[in-house]
């Protein structure tokens, strides 16, 4: 697939995840070999919510994530553009208040959450930084965001392994548990065209963010990102 594919229009990124929604939280759970638990958790551990918390939970899917941080007592507000996806979680985590949200134009104020987190959703938005500063808009002055995103393994020769499995390995498993197993070659094609961690904390910065940090998770398959809303 050629670069230029990956400039999907976003009304089609959406029909894309509608498909895959049903069986969305399987597919990821087999193509990452049951890290995502592991993910799941260090991703709150990162935000830290605390009982009363308001956290925007950005890209939510079916809510997995979301109910995770709801356990410690924060008030957690799942948000997704696909509402395939929105329809599966609410019949899943009916208690949680999924909202319908373009990551671009989030239909909250400003200042209203404590923290904000994106789990592998930042990929999926035309402008990345757009997104970012987004997201600081809804988040008050000096609270917190994590992202959570595939990134660039640390050790060369299993760069060179690790992209051999997006590119073959991903696509043929995903034709054996998904509904629509195409979604996952822009899936794997949008994980290698991806900024570093480097490069992405540096996107971070100058998007309204500061004292931005990452921890590389998996030998750097996912980096998990931290950063405080600037005053």
């Amino acid at each position: 697939m050629a670069r230029a594919d990956l400039d999907k229009d976003p009304a089609d990124v959406a029909a894309m995840f509608d498909d895959v929604a049903e069986r969305y939280d399987l597919t990821n759970d087999v193509l990452a070999l049951g890290q995502t638990r592991r993910w799941r958790r260090l991703v709150v551990e990162a935000v830290d919510p605390r009982p009363g918390d308001r956290v925007l939970d950005l890209a939510a899917g079916t809510g997995t994530s979301s109910a995770a941080i709801a356990r410690t007592g924060a008030y957690v507000v799942p948000a997704d553009f696909s509402l395939g996806m929105l329809r599966v979680g609410k019949r899943r985590q009916p208690d949680l208040p999924f909202v319908a949200g373009d990551g671009l134009h989030l239909p909250f104020a400003d200042g209203v959450f404590d923290a904000a987190t994106i789990s592998f959703g930042l990929r999926n938005l035309a402008d990345r930084c757009a997104g970012l500063r987004e997201l600081a808009r809804v988040v008050r002055p000096g609270g917190r965001l994590v992202v959570c995103e595939f990134s660039h393994p640390t050790w060369s020769p299993f760069r060179t392994v690790y992209s051999e499995y997006l590119m073959r390995a991903l696509p043929a498993v995903a034709r054996r548990t998904s509904s629509n197993p195409e979604a996952y070659v822009y899936l794997a094609e949008s994980i290698r065209a991806w900024p570093d961690q480097r490069a992405l904390a540096a996107d971070i910065a100058a998007s309204g963010w500061s004292r931005v940090q990452w921890r590389d998770l998996t030998g750097g398959i996912v980096a998990l990102h931290r950063a405080r809303r600037a005053a």
